[in-house]
């Protein structure tokens, strides 16, 4: 890969990063029950909004290994062991996000929901696009991981 290419696909992670960063803030903002809620009771009563945020780690983590491992990539150290890990670590914070993601779909299913039927679908999006990542990390991962192995050293 370029290293243009390499650094496209950087800047797109780092937007994506900082797209989901902002809605994590300004999305709570807007829910009918804040409406009209002062900032310490939406961030600090919302205990399920507490749990977004603590879920929101794995894929922020997963973020950085993927900008890393496009950094290794544009450096033409794609078969380099620092890579396999990043790809590893991506594989299980997808698998940690789609985890979160059930327990979150408990909530909404057994709490006093108005639209569970929505909540649950956004869910099923948000695991179904963790679990695809998490099948493009766990490949990438065997390929690369058997091409550093196969590589002769120079």
């Amino acid at each position: 890969m370029k290293k243009s290419s390499a650094l496209v696909l950087q800047a797109v992670v780092v937007l994506i990063g900082l797209g989901a960063l902002a809605f994590l803030l300004w999305e709570p903002h807007l829910e009918g029950r804040n409406a009209h809620a002062t900032p310490f009771e939406i961030y600090f009563k919302d205990p399920f909004l507490a749990y977004a945020y603590i879920a929101s780690i794995p894929f922020f983590t997963a973020l950085f290994q993927a900008f890393k491992a496009l950094g290794d990539i544009g450096r033409n150290k794609a078969f380099s062991p620092m890579t396999v890990k990043a790809l590893r670590t991506v594989k299980f914070c997808a698998l940690a996000v789609i985890g979160f993601v059930a327990v979150g779909e408990l909530f909404i299913v057994l709490g006093d929901s108005d639209d569970r039927a929505g909540g649950v679908f956004m869910g099923l999006l948000i695991a179904f696009g963790s679990g695809a990542v998490a099948a493009a990390a766990a490949m990438f991962e065997k390929k690369i991981g058997r091409a550093a192995v196969a590589r002769p050293r120079r």
